[in-house]
């Protein structure tokens, strides 16, 4: 894929399981054919950042020899899944049944998720075809966001062929949302409705207890890692007694092992080469790219500026707002609405409420005076006031106003 800082390389790891030597071995590689930033993306792929057309076919080499790659239609399921003693049903034959289905046609984009409902959910992660674990042997069935009904596990795999082949016969622009949800339920004989209970959004971050063994969370700030930080992580890992590093949604990283203390110790490595290692960070209230430290599009330092706010005003990082800033209006760190939303522009930076980083801003100011711009925001919090109540009752003219002050 061509972006601005070149070729872009997106590995699906088959369940994101990677050793720690590979994943050492792949960070070597980011930064012999690349140019040494990795992401973890919001759904858990691995992306390598900097390839040029030169150096594309001997890494994809290096990267065949390290691991498998998974191809055809895309399936996801949990990062713990199979050890995970929490969860209502092991996902992974089921997704493994459905990806071996037949079925051409498909677009690049069609992904089907089961869910065993455990420790860690897929619920914040958009799916054509959802089906997640009510019982150990009854799956909860929704295609785009429309629930469609309770069935067997017996039945799922006929359901989800079902289903895919009616997009297939659609064509490759075709999406679960494009189904009427009616029209799914005669075709799959189904009537009654069952929506799946809602349940508290679930953490990536943190310590988890599994089947005969323990994993830890950390997260990639913004998103992005450098080459060097990975390895140092990697070869900790190595010396620690890790087993397995599991890339998860929300740009984390899950440490295995038998041994508790080791991910104790991997905590602290991880917070000394800047990981994020606590849901409380407020680093994670912010989606951030390369921009023009990195990428020939961006017109700010993105992921600079961005630091530069987290540590200024860490308290408006507090849970209720995102930030997104952006090199430019393409907005590839954040496709959807933030709070807040900053934009390169040639000579300028722009801020965006409530939107993305293509829509109409609500001022332009320079990016050495957008520091000031936020400490005035920061101001208007009243005592006991959470950031995204604070934006509410200053409204978008009030804000633009505050931002346009010398």
């Amino acid at each position: 894929m061509q972006t601005g800082d070149g070729l872009l390389a997106r590995l699906r790891i088959p369940n994101g399981r990677l050793a720690p030597h590979q994943m050492q071995a792949i960070a070597i590689a980011a930064a012999q054919y690349g140019n040494g930033q990795l992401e973890i993306t919001a759904r858990g792929n691995l992306q390598i950042r900097g390839l040029t057309p030169q150096t594309a076919g001997d890494f994809a080499a290096a990267i065949r020899a390290i691991t498998a790659i998974e191809r055809g239609l895309v399936v996801e399921t949990p990062p713990l899944a199979g050890m995970d003693p929490l969860e209502r049903a092991d996902p992974r034959p089921l997704a493994q049944a459905i990806r071996a289905l037949p079925i051409t046609g498909l677009g690049p984009k069609v992904t089907v998720i089961v869910d065993g409902n455990g420790q860690i959910d897929l619920n914040a992660t958009g799916a054509d075809i959802r089906l997640t674990a009510a019982s150990p042997d009854h799956w909860h069935l929704t295609v785009g966001t429309n629930p469609i009904g309770t069935m067997a596990t017996a039945d799922a795999v006929e359901a989800a062929q079902t289903i895919l082949t009616l997009l297939a016969h659609r064509g490759e622009t075709a999406r679960g949302r494009d189904l009427a949800p009616d029209m799914i339920r005669a075709a799959l004989h189904l009537t009654a409705i069952a929506t799946p209970p809602p349940r508290p959004a679930t953490s990536t971050i943190g310590d988890f207890t599994l089947n005969a063994a323990f994993a830890n969370g950390i997260a990639l700030p913004f998103g992005s890692i450098g080459s060097a930080d990975l390895i140092a992580l990697a070869n900790a890992a190595r010396g620690s007694g890790i087993t397995e590093l599991r890339l998860a949604p929300h740009h984390t990283l899950l440490a295995v092992s038998p041994d508790q203390s080791a991910l104790k110790t991997r905590r602290s490595e991880a917070a000394d080469l800047g990981f994020i290692t606590t849901p409380a960070d407020p680093r994670r209230a912010i989606s951030a790219c390369i921009g023009s430290d990195g990428c020939a599009s961006g017109h700010i330092a993105a992921r600079a500026l961005a630091a530069q706010l987290v540590q200024r005003h860490p308290a408006l990082f507090d849970g209720s707002v995102t930030l997104h800033v952006s090199g430019c209006t393409k907005g590839c760190a954040h496709p959807r609405a933030a709070s807040l939303t900053l934009v390169g522009t040639p000579g300028n930076c722009a801020l965006v409420s409530n939107g993305l980083a293509g829509d109409t801003p609500l001022v332009e100011i320079a990016p050495a005076r957008m520091e000031s711009a936020f400490a005035r925001l920061v101001q208007q919090r009243l005592p006991g006031e959470t950031s995204a109540a604070c934006l509410t009752r200053l409204g978008a003219s009030t804000i633009a106003g505050l931002f346009r002050q010398e």
